[in-house]
This record gives structure tokens, C-alpha cells and sequence, in this order.
């Protein structure tokens, strides 16, 4: 019996942990860039009674044996990086990555930080930069603009006030071997990690990249209706493990009362 609460005493805390990740995705439906998380879980150790395929008596073998599990465990959150659907905007700052990439941002430290939130504004230098204030790496510059135009492959033009068209740098996307090994930063922010593996620094349209496209925002990933669908699952579960305490702690009054 006292196995029997314990075990459920898990299932209890992976339900709620579980209930967190789909609070979280859906406090951040309309987060520009955001990647919707899973929660993965994993059965803990068994207790072996009988062991299947040793012998018992005259000679014969148990075919299964007995385990007893002890319970589950959350064993990582997974970040899913399925494309988000695209708003259109008509902003020419606004950028939005089809396919695999990340904008790359240079940090205070002078480290880099990656983001799939294509909101870009320009700072009192003419420097492309984050609403944060975080400027695009490598550094783009826009000076005099009267209109300004950036290609699928990153590349941006500028017409100054003369009406001469200039290219004033190419935005470059950065992508990894395993990007759901990303540190998550808030801010629309990832970080590298060693379970990332090192990033491939690419034009967009090249080596894997996606491509840019302009005036565009690309939305959450996150689906309310499967999220809500997570939620009743938590909540059940939940409630199913808590009967399995009450019925155990039944069962132990039970035997109590017995004696």
C-alpha cells in the first residue's frame, strides 16, 4: 500500500509540471517567434519480484516474472520548432524566417544570442536592432533611407533621398545540428549549448537556411485547441492519481482497523 502512494505521489508532480508547460504555451500564444515546449517523461526503476526466464521448480522457466514500477519522472522539455503561421504586416523592418534559422543578436557581453522574432526597429545610429535594443549580428547600418528593401537571401538595399539604390549588408541566419538543445533566455532569446553543437552561419536560402521575407511576422506556433486538450489531460490525470492516494490511504485505514 505504502509503494501504491508513492507512486502516485509522482504522477501527482509530473501531472503538475505538465500543467506548467501548457500554462506557459499559452500565456504565449501571440508571442511573436515563440516555439511551443513538450514535456517528455520517463518510467523510474522496478522493483523485481520473480525475474522472467529463471527457473523454478522441476526445471521450468517463468515466462514474465513480477515489476513493479515506481513511478514516473519529467525528463526534459523539448522546445518544438514547427513553422509558425505568418502575419502580414507591411512594415519594412519586419522579417520573418521560412524554413530553419535564427537571427542572430549581438549581447551587452558581447556573446550571441539567437531569436526567431523578426520585430526589428532602428536605434538613434541607424543600427538594426531588436524592440530591446539588442542590434543584429553582423551589424547592418541604415542611414538617409527613404525606402528600404531586404531580399529572400538577406540582402538589404536602401534608397537614400537622391533616389540611388545602395546595398548596406546581408543578414545572416544561424542554424544547429540540434536546436531543441537551445538554452532558453526569455526575451525571445536561445543560447547556444553543447548539446546544440556548433552553428552553421549562413545566408538565407543557402546550406539548410530559410529564407527571409519582409513586411511578414511569424507567429506562435503554439495551437490553442491541443493545448486545451493537454490541459483536460493534465487535469485527469492529476485527479486520477490523487484517487489512487485516497484509495490507498483507504485500504491502510482498512488493515488498521483490522488489528
Amino acid at each position: 500500500m505504502i509503494r501504491a502512494l508513492y507512486t502516485a505521489a509522482t504522477g501527482m508532480k509530473a501531472q503538475q509540471l505538465y500543467l506548467d508547460n501548457v500554462s506557459n504555451n499559452l500565456a504565449n500564444i501571440n508571442t511573436t517567434g515563440f516555439k511551443r515546449s513538450q514535456v517528455n517523461f520517463q518510467d523510474l526503476l522496478y522493483d523485481k519480484k520473480y525475474i522472467a526466464g529463471s527457473e523454478s521448480s522441476q526445471g521450468f522457466e517463468i515466462p514474465s516474472g513480477i515489476q513493479l514500477g515506481g513511478g514516473v519522472r519529467p525528463i526534459s522539455t523539448t522546445k518544438v520548432f514547427s513553422q509558425g503561421n505568418q502575419q502580414t504586416t507591411n512594415r519594412s523592418l519586419d522579417l520573418a524566417i521560412e524554413g530553419n534559422g535564427f537571427f542572430q543578436l549581438t549581447r551587452p557581453d558581447g556573446t550571441i544570442a539567437y531569436t526567431r522574432d523578426g520585430a526589428f526597429e532602428l536605434n538613434s545610429k541607424g543600427e538594426l536592432v531588436t524592440a530591446d535594443g539588442l542590434p543584429m549580428s553582423p551589424s547592418i547600418s541604415i542611414q538617409d533611407a527613404k525606402e528600404i528593401s531586404i531580399g529572400t537571401d538577406g540582402t538589404v538595399y536602401v534608397k537614400d533621398s537622391s533616389g540611388t539604390l545602395q546595398n548596406v549588408g546581408q543578414i545572416m541566419l544561424a542554424i544547429f545540428p540540434n536546436p531543441a538543445g537551445l538554452d532558453n533566455l526569455g526575451r525571445n532569446m536561445y543560447a547556444e549549448t553543447i548539446a546544440t553543437g556548433a552553428p552553421m552561419v549562413s545566408a538565407p536560402g543557402q546550406q539548410g537556411a530559410g529564407e527571409i521575407y519582409q513586411g511578414v511576422l511569424e507567429n506562435s506556433n503554439v495551437e490553442t485547441v491541443t493545448e486545451l486538450v493537454n490541459l483536460i489531460t493534465a487535469q485527469r490525470a492529476y485527479e486520477i492519481n490523487s484517487r489512487a492516494i485516497k484509495a490507498s490511504d483507504e485500504m491502510l485505514s482498512t488493515i488498521n482497523n483490522l488489528t
